[in-house]
């Protein structure tokens, strides 16, 4: 299958390929992520993901960034004293662009060409990529994220407190990144990964973000050993297993048993 920019996120190509959403998704709801790629559950995005597709769509090019707004009335207030302006949260994304824009080392890191899509074979499956900023002349690429705070702690299950990075997966997602763009290009070593952070506190905080081998290389590991169960998922060997804690399962949920309350901690 042939990507391109209009086709990326089409349920026909997250069926045929794999990806670092669809890889998280496996991983916390096979259930969910079944039904979606059956076409029986539509995913919601929040007003968050609206606001990082925001700064995303500015830094990819005027083009990209109005063809945004215009695909996204939603932004825009539909009432009060602010009705026709855009809504709070993306009065604020605009703060968080200006804060990446007025950083000289943050514009540096993101130079070169802009949502590059690249395939691969990875762990027994075909994987797509679409890299924020991809420099191969530098030998490095870049992914911007928007979070709530840089230097929050985090508690993520089975690590204990751990940066957004970690919590949010992005470690995974930069080392899969440079794993298939290497896979790609027939290279023996990657290139370098980079965060270009950005916080939506009331003055926005930035960092530019790096990782080490052994990072990609650890990560890579638990990729590799998470795929085959994945695999046998998405192609229907065996049944997916439900976590009962997303909107899918909570929406689909049928109770058989009755529960202790202390079952109730921990799920």
């Amino acid at each position: 299958m042939q990507l391109t920019n209009e086709n990326y996120h089409s349920l026909e190509a997250d069926r045929y390929y794999m990806s670092n959403s669809q890889y998280k998704g496996f991983l916390e709801c096979e259930a969910e992520s079944m039904a979606y790629l059956r076409g029986e559950w539509q995913r919601e995005h929040s007003v968050a993901m609206l606001v990082g597709s925001y700064v995303h769509a500015y830094f990819e090019g005027p083009e990209a960034f109005e063809l945004f707004k215009a695909s996204h009335p939603e932004i825009i207030s539909s009432r009060g004293a602010t009705k026709g302006e855009l809504k709070a949260e993306f009065r604020y994304a605009n703060v968080m662009i200006e804060t990446i824009e007025n950083d000289p080392l943050c514009m540096f890191v993101l130079q070169g060409r802009k949502e590059v899509i690249i395939t691969a074979e990875f762990a027994g499956a075909p994987w797509k990529i679409k890299m924020d900023c991809y420099n191969v002349e530098n030998n490095r690429f870049a992914d911007i994220k928007t979070t709530d705070r840089i230097h929050k702690e985090i508690w993520h299950p089975g690590l204990g407190y751990v940066s957004f990075v970690e919590a949010m997966g992005y470690l995974t997602q930069m080392a899969l990144y440079a794993e298939i763009e290497r896979l790609h290009a027939g290279r023996d070593g990657w290139i370098e990964p980079i965060i270009v952070a950005v916080s939506k506190e009331e003055r926005p905080d930035k960092a530019v973000i790096g990782f080490k081998a052994y990072d990609i290389e650890r990560e890579l590991d638990g990729i590799r050993s998470n795929m085959q169960r994945i695999i046998e998922v998405k192609s229907g060997m065996v049944e997916p297993t439900r976590c009962e804690r997303c909107d899918y399962c909570r929406a689909t949920k049928q109770l058989n048993r009755i529960v202790h309350y202390t079952d109730l901690i921990g799920r």
